[in-house]
């Protein structure tokens, strides 16, 4: 702890003892096989398979998503032709759909039909036909198993895949040179009929040339990005700096104008009302005109604007009478917040500890997507005995390479090994869905765990600027580092205890909203009733939950209790003083809100005068762009993400804070044995005396 950590008036405890020691235990045991699952995901995962789907064979090569509907892929890539193949009876297992490599595109339209009656065009339809294509087979029945395409079309090779030529000739939509084709039924169809099998192929393309033009812009302007992102940083440091001094002034400037606007809202009332006394129509009551979906029709009505006015005068009386009543509470937010600036002032490393938060984050978001991934590309290619005749085999498991050599053939001289499907029959295949529950478990576990070893660091650090008596001199050396030590060595379990109930509600949320998107279709209206009703039950578990759990982890790092304790004295301290806490909030909340509105807005109109080259003095120092909303987006983003880690720290120093002070006005009474703790201006506004004479700072 601190140097007073053996004062009898200190709450922070002499010696402290791991707490919660089960669910430390319980998180490594977790993390232990959190780490098996991803050892046994790389061993048996194919991420290739990600980006590329297989053939018939199970060979994997392109992306499944954009999958032609046919048989024709390009050089070396697959593509499935839809449909199974119905060998043998049809209560029998049946092959999985075929997928071929071809050496290049289709480059005319030829039907099935029409290729069957030429020899020479039924060559070259061969190069688009399954493996097992049999020329002898009735033109119904190939088409019936899937073994040829029933036609081919011009295309082009995109992404290792082809689809359909087309393109536009004078506002006329053609493939190849034609704007008809032969469906093979003797009809001529129009080619805009292909449009909405060819709308994945514009889409990637299209995305593939904006994602270079974005690539391009980031290459000329990720320096000036930097920059603008210093900017940021440097302008969220100047604002919390300022906001010591300044905190007072912009609280009841805020105050002021939230009055006036609303007084502004009541004159703008009135006159509205005045003008439209004895206008016809204006006099019709909201009942007798009932619901019109042009709202503008209800202000022409003198009621609408009565009603307008009666409501802001409510809310402006309710906030005058709270601003007359809570004037000495908001006295002590100001107060806390100066406090704040100067703790942060003294603990300066703690502006830069989210950046350890964030890189810990990363870790786990990458440690999660990479073993879904290698989850999700586990499955192997199962191959079966199918057949024309009944065989004892027939639906069992086989392997094409020794196929030929076992009795299967013998037995059944119609069997073929065909691939099925992929999955696998293993008992690591048939927990894949458990696995990945388990990975989406532990990612909101460790996340929680990170964000919440990231909270009771800084609150160790600010509680012990609170509790030195004389401020820093009584501080340790390295705050920020010796609490970050205290909650490893001892409140690992406590950290790892509320993180782990803050995951499972969140795995529910996350199981709900997955249930939600799948229901969307169903007609069943009290299963989405029902469903809304527990996402909006769960959603504010999470939220009181994460509420909860910040002040617990504040309780762990001022006394060394464990969660349970912690979380239980944090709650009942919060509601004995529900008005300060509430007050506090919104005070701080809506002041924070503004400085991340105020740095990110004036650095968002920065960059965007710059890259638009509206700023003449660097006008040919910016850079040309392709879309220039690419680098202001950037920085926008950036900056909002810097002003948040800043602020994030300066609202975790406030809330550890303010419940130091709670603690030290139930503890303390200013006498020489209970001196206060707080500062000279908190003991001020509460009108408090310090027997113990204790200097200001």
């Amino acid at each position: 702890g601190s140097p007073n950590s053996g004062s009898p008036n200190l709450p922070l405890p002499a010696g402290r003892g791991c707490t919660d020691v089960v669910c430390c235990v319980l998180l490594v045991v977790a993390i232990v096989g959190y780490v098996v699952v991803g050892v046994v995901a790389w061993t048996h995962g194919d991420p290739r398979k990600v980006i590329h789907p297989t053939d018939s064979r199970g060979h994997p090569l392109v992306l499944l998503e954009f999958q032609c509907p046919t048989t024709q892929v390009p050089p070396g890539p697959s593509a499935g032709t839809g449909g199974g193949h119905p060998y043998g009876p049809p209560n029998r297992p049946r092959p999985a759909r075929p997928q071929i490599c071809v050496s290049k595109c289709p480059d005319r339209y030829l039907t099935f039909l029409t290729a069957r009656g030429a020899p020479g065009e039924l060559r070259y339809y061969r190069d688009f036909c399954a493996p097992a294509f049999d020329p002898r087979k009735a033109p119904l029945e190939v088409l019936k198993d899937r073994e040829c395409p029933a036609m081919l079309i011009p295309s082009t090779p995109l992404a290792r895949r082809c689809f359909p030529a087309i393109r536009a000739k004078k506002g006329v939509i053609m493939v190849g040179n034609e704007t008809t084709y032969d469906d093979g039924r003797g009809r001529r169809r129009n080619v805009t009929d292909l449009l909405e099998g060819a709308k994945k192929a514009n889409v990637v393309l299209e995305t593939r040339q904006l994602a270079m033009k974005i690539f391009e812009d980031y290459t000329v302007s990720w320096y000036w990005i930097i920059i603008g992102l210093v900017i940021a940083m440097v302008a969220s440091l100047v604002f919390i700096v300022l906001l010591r001094f300044l905190a007072g002034i912009m609280v009841w400037v805020m105050i002021v104008m939230v009055i006036l606007v609303l007084g502004y809202g009541i004159f703008h009332c009135y006159m509205e009302y005045a003008k439209l006394k004895g206008e016809a129509g204006s006099d019709v009551s909201l009942a007798d005109l009932g619901f019109q979906t042009d709202l503008r029709v209800y202000l022409h009505l003198r009621q609408t604007w009565l009603a307008f006015l009666i409501i802001l005068c409510v809310l402006e009386l309710v906030i005058v009478l709270l601003l007359v009543f809570l004037r000495k509470r908001i006295l002590i937010a100001v107060a806390l917040i100066k406090e704040a600036s100067r703790a942060v002032g003294h603990v300066m490393s703690s502006l830069l500890f989210p950046l350890c938060t964030f890189f810990l984050l990363c870790l786990c978001i990458a440690y999660w997507a990479s073993t879904a991934v290698f989850l999700s590309t586990s499955n192997e290619a199962v191959y079966k005995v199918f057949n024309e005749s009944a065989c004892p085999f027939s639906g069992h498991t086989c392997r094409p390479e020794t196929f030929n050599a076992t009795n299967v053939t013998r037995l059944c001289p119609d069997a073929q090994c065909l691939f099925a499907f992929y999955g696998g029959e293993t008992a690591y295949h048939k927990y894949l869905v458990a696995l990945q529950f388990f990975n989406v478990f532990m990612f909101f576990w460790l996340a929680n765990f990170v964000i919440a070893l990231g909270q009771v660091t800084l609150a160790g650090a600010f509680a012990s600027y609170y509790w030195a008596f004389k401020k820093p001199d009584d501080m340790p050396a390295f705050p920020l580092f010796s609490a970050f030590g205290r909650a490893l060595r001892y409140h690992t379990g406590s950290l790892a205890f509320g993180s782990l109930v803050l995951a499972v509600v969140q795995v529910v949320r996350v199981t709900l909203e997955y249930l939600d998107h799948r229901l969307k279709a169903a007609e069943n209206k009290f299963a989405k009733f029902l469903l809304s009703c527990l996402k909006c039950c769960f959603w504010c578990l999470e939220k009181f939950l994460k509420f909860l759990n910040r002040n617990a982890y504040i309780m762990i790092a001022i006394y060394g209790t464990n969660f349970c304790a912690s979380a239980r004295n944090a709650f009942f301290l919060l509601m004995r003083n529900i008005i300060r806490v509430a007050v506090l909030d919104k005070v701080t909340d809506f002041l924070f809100f503004l400085g991340k509105l105020l740095i990110v807005g004036s650095v968002g109109i920065l960059a965007f005068f710059f890259f638009t080259q509206r700023i003449k003095l660097v006008q040919d120092t910016a850079p040309p762009l392709n879309y220039y909303w690419v680098p202001i987006l950037t920085v926008i983003v950036g900056s909002y993400l810097i002003a948040h880690g800043f602020f994030s720290v300066y609202g975790m120093c406030v809330d550890t804070l303010f419940l130091c002070f709670l603690e030290d006005l139930e503890r303390n009474d200013g006498s020489a044995d209970k001196p206060y703790f707080m500062s000279p201006d908190l003991r001020k506004l509460l009108k408090k005396t310090d027997a113990a004479g204790r200097p200001d700072e």
